[in-house]
């Protein structure tokens, strides 16, 4: 049975650097940020992100964050994979636990979720979560 957190993610740092822009096609970036989780899930996330940017501002984006703290009273850490998007400076992303990622008291965990935030403002994310027998 998938238990649900819901958390509050405040952005921490935040590069970006754009690796590719050609005259006729979206621009392409890459940024690393850090992210804290304060909620049923707590901690600090490392996350690294491609993405491609349109001429209207909004963006498509793929990452992978390792997020070392606490979910549901265990400990350890584990990777969220993201595949998200920008529009009217909302990010929104969809969220999976990579499998085998989990450590110490977080090994056998998976699940999937997903994480607004507002340009500018904190964010939200909810996991739907379970552990392996």
């Amino acid at each position: 049975m998938d238990i649900r957190a819901v958390s509050t993610l405040e952005l921490g740092a935040w590069s970006e650097e754009t690796y590719q822009e050609l005259a006729d096609a979206p621009a392409m970036a890459r940024a690393s940020a850090t992210q804290l989780f304060s909620g049923d899930i707590e901690g600090e996330g490392r996350l690294e992100i491609l993405m491609t940017y349109y001429p209207d501002g909004s963006a498509s984006s793929v990452g992978l964050e390792r997020v070392v703290g606490r979910v549901g009273g265990r400990t350890g850490s584990f990777v969220l994979q993201h595949s998200g998007s920008l529009e009217d400076g909302v990010a929104k992303a969809n969220l999976a636990v990579v499998p085998g990622s989990g450590t110490h008291e977080l090994n056998g965990l998976h699940g999937r979720g997903w994480c607004v935030r507002p340009q500018g403002k904190p964010g939200a994310i909810t996991l739907e979560y379970s552990f392996e027998d």
